[in-house]
């Protein structure tokens, strides 16, 4: 009973005894009111271009143009470290720092590159008033300058080491940050004894503005693969959200061991959201080279194992209709068989439109 009532206020029942106009459950003949034809949605079955999808597994990672690996360039014990995991550093921040005995060596030479400048330099000077006085040759004064300019690139060569790895007075050595970004990796812990032959790199710097996802491609696939080709991204921290982005170059060779190729995907992350590591499920859409009649996927009702929509004529005159469906794809389905090119179906309401028509 209540079922009917919500019915009469949104239809309009008359009797009829003729069948050219749609009957409700009721026996009664069914048009849409003017309230209910104004939230109702109408979209027009077209012919289209087949769309079909290829689906990919792959990982989210930072473009290696904007990554940076932070190595140790000299050996001993790290004393203190000052950031972690997902931390934003900006250039030249202080990562960690190391006591070594390495640097107190350099700071030796720099020193010792000092005094053999200002030695150089008197040297040269007592030369010239030898000289002068015609105690000593011109010689002895060239061999003297070429010792002061040996002197001076000595000291050069130790300023430049101090300046490139940014060394300071005493033993401590800081490690520096080389770019601005996130720190996406981090080897190094508090108290750990690092030795000058060390290959690990201590920490990776990233900036995430924009992110890659390399993903791959079975052997069967290969053929179906182009580049440029729209691509959307899912994520498990993300799954109501889709990302979007381009296939923007496809790799050559072949994993050995899976048989599968790599395709890379530029995604911006202009919220930072995507991370490095995450996993990520792509999705590749590609033309069929066929033609078929279109409809939104929302207008589709599935009951009793068909699929059905609602054709709609005028508010008096809506068809139940059985179709055949070859494809969704997102939100367009195509239909092999049911509907003509121009017809008009309803694609929101209609599921209160077939219940009222057909329970």
């Amino acid at each position: 009973m209540k079922y009917n009532l919500f019915w009469l206020a949104i239809v309009t029942l008359t009797f009829s005894c003729g069948n050219h106009k749609p009957i409700d459950s009721a026996g009664n003949v069914f048009a849409l009111t003017d309230t209910m034809l104004s939230k109702t949605k109408f979209a027009k079955a077209a012919v289209q271009d087949v769309k079909n999808e290829l689906r990919l597994y792959g990982k989210i990672t930072a473009d290696n143009s904007k990554l940076s690996q932070v190595f140790p360039i000299v050996g001993g014990n790290v004393i203190k470290v000052n950031v972690e995991l997902e931390d934003y550093v900006k250039q030249g921040q202080v990562l960690a720092i190391i006591r070594s005995g390495e640097v107190a060596e350099y700071e030796k030479e720099r020193l010792d590159a000092i005094s053999d400048v200002a030695i150089a330099e008197k040297n040269l000077q007592v030369a010239k008033d030898l000289f002068a006085g015609k105690l000593n040759s011109e010689k002895d004064v060239v061999a003297a300058e070429k010792e002061l300019e040996k002197s001076k690139a000595a000291l050069q060569r130790s300023n430049e080491v101090y300046g490139i790895y940014n060394l300071k007075k005493g033993a401590l050595y800081n490690v520096t940050a080389p770019i601005s970004g996130f720190i996406i990796e981090k080897n190094v812990t508090q108290n750990l004894m690092l030795n000058s032959n060390n290959v690990n790199n201590l920490f990776s710097i990233a900036q995430i503005d924009e992110v890659w996802v390399l993903a791959n491609v079975n052997e069967s696939d290969i053929g179906l693969i182009s580049q440029g080709m729209d691509a959307s991204i899912k994520t498990i921290s993300y799954p109501n959200r889709t990302f979007t982005g381009k296939v923007d170059r496809i790799f050559n060779i072949l994993d050995p061991d899976t048989k599968a190729m790599k395709v890379r995907i530029r995604i911006p992350n202009t919220n930072l959201a995507l991370k490095p590591g995450m996993s990520a499920t792509v999705s590749l859409q590609y033309a069929e080279h066929r033609k078929l009649i279109t409809i939104p996927s929302s207008a589709i009702i599935f009951d009793k194992s068909k699929n059905w929509v609602m054709v709609y004529k005028d508010r008096s005159h809506i068809e139940t209709r059985i179709i055949d469906v070859y494809r969704q794809i997102g939100d367009s389905t195509y239909v092999l068989d049911g509907l003509q090119e121009g017809e008009t179906i309803i694609s929101q309401n209609q599921m209160l439109i077939y219940d009222a028509l057909n329970d």
